[in-house]
């Protein structure tokens, strides 16, 4: 089973745009969505409509919610002060899979592992999951 972590921008971008496909995730059979308060405010504060806002809070309630437990990142692994949280969080929450869409950050992690947590864009696990 899969235990997916999702960053702030996959559930703002889930609570911003319905239509968009990333409710896919809230429908996936096998898996456990994850991910942490820090995401969900973060997601939260970049939110400006309350339709929006309530959306988000209702897709939350679905998601186990984990914090960062202080612990040291394995050498190689740099990444802004910001996102340190996000992995750390994704490590307590024991996920298999950080879905993020933030390219400019984790993007040089795409498709590797770490700190054991496949990095895959919500578009790339997606598709694994249908085979393609």
């Amino acid at each position: 089973m899969d235990r997916l972590f999702l960053d702030a921008n996959v559930l703002f971008s889930a609570a911003y745009r319905p239509e968009a496909g990333l409710g896919q995730f809230w429908k996936l059979n096998n898996t456990i969505l994850c991910s942490s308060h820090y995401a969900i405010e973060e997601a939260r504060i970049n939110l400006t409509d309350n339709m929006q806002k309530r959306r988000l809070a209702m897709l939350a309630r679905r998601v186990r919610v984990f914090d960062a437990s202080p612990r040291e990142l394995s050498g190689g692994v740099s990444l802004p002060e910001k996102d340190v949280p996000i992995l750390l969080a994704a490590m307590e929450a024991e996920a298999t899979h950080l879905i993020t869409g933030d390219l400019r950050h984790f993007g040089p992690y795409l498709g590797r592992k770490l700190e054991g947590i496949l990095v895959l864009s919500p578009s790339d696990y997606l598709n694994k999951r249908r085979g393609l």
